[in-house]
């Protein structure tokens, strides 16, 4: 039994559709969806419900594309109103959310709580003589300019700041919770938890929308042993302070194309239990430390 993950599914593509569907079963192992599945409520339920037989439990949490309203549909669902949409399609389809009860996991190997988090972004992630005020014109100065700023709204919270304040709130509240029990965390969240672990080699000011300060510590503070997060598109491993951060995209087929073609089942990564180091991922060291890529949104 295994606990797998992947993220970025972006299953608004054809491409990346059919190479979902190709995805092989593995009924016994359960498998993290890290954010950005698709960019509207019927992706999420494609997916899922195309996964959700194919693997013991599914277990998500939203990215920025999941949380969009879209042109077409501006009367549609806003802000915490479109979350907890997607977290009740989640429930439905006995999906394990970022508002559920944090888990035991049930496999092998030292006792584990699986702790999905919702942290969004707060505009942090930028040098320290940016002011919080100058950030946006900063980023446009690089003609960078994240589609969020049109299509994720905040509602009812005045800013995307507070809600991701929020939500740290909430979630350093729970996690204490969970640390205090003495088990490891599996700690999952769309965003990079660390400005150290993005990867924007062209787009450098694109950082803005990846993540938040008040995360920095999290790993050391809840006593977490991996840390599973995408949003960066560049699926790779490495290691802050002795934890294992695991960036596990799928990503554009765009992207793919300029790296390498690899089957999506290249793309899964095992998290527990922790592979040996000749395997601890399933993409070849060629492509999983190669020079960053990008992301267009």
């Amino acid at each position: 039994m295994k606990l797998l993950a992947l993220s970025d599914l972006h299953v608004g593509f054809v491409a990346n559709r059919a190479a979902l569907e190709a995805l092989p079963p593995s009924p016994r192992d359960w498998l993290i969806l890290a954010g950005d599945v698709g960019e509207t409520e019927a992706h999420l339920a494609y997916t899922l419900r195309l996964l959700r037989p194919r693997f013991a439990q599914l277990v998500w949490v939203p990215g920025n594309h999941e949380l969009w309203t879209p042109h077409e549909s501006p009367a549609g669902p806003r802000g915490v109103d479109k979350y907890e949409r997607l977290v009740a399609l989640c429930r439905r389809e006995g999906v394990l959310t970022p508002e559920d009860p944090y888990v035991a996991w049930p496999g092998v190997g030292p006792a584990h709580l699986i702790a999905p988090a919702f942290a969004l972004y707060d505009y942090s992630f930028r040098p320290d003589d940016v002011s919080a005020e100058r950030a946006l014109d900063w980023a446009a100065e690089s003609n960078i300019m994240c589609a969020d700023e049109a299509l994720l709204y905040p509602d009812p919270y005045p800013s995307r700041e507070a809600w991701c304040h929020a939500r740290c709130d909430l979630t350093e509240a729970r996690l204490a919770a969970a640390a205090a029990t003495g088990r490891r965390l599996v700690l999952i969240n769309h965003w990079p938890l660390r400005a150290d672990l993005l990867r924007l080699l062209y787009i450098p000011r694109f950082s803005l929308w990846c993540g938040t300060r008040r995360t920095r510590d999290w790993h050391v503070r809840f006593g977490a042993s991996v840390v599973v997060y995408g949003h960066m598109h560049v699926p790779y491993t490495t290691r802050r302070d002795g934890v294992r951060f695991e960036e596990v995209s799928f990503g554009y087929p765009r992207e793919r194309e300029r790296r390498s073609r690899h089957a999506i089942e290249t793309y899964v990564r095992q998290i527990l239990p922790e592979p040996e180091p000749h395997q601890a991922g399933p993409l070849d060291p060629a492509l999983r430390h190669k020079a960053p890529g990008w992301k267009a949104s």
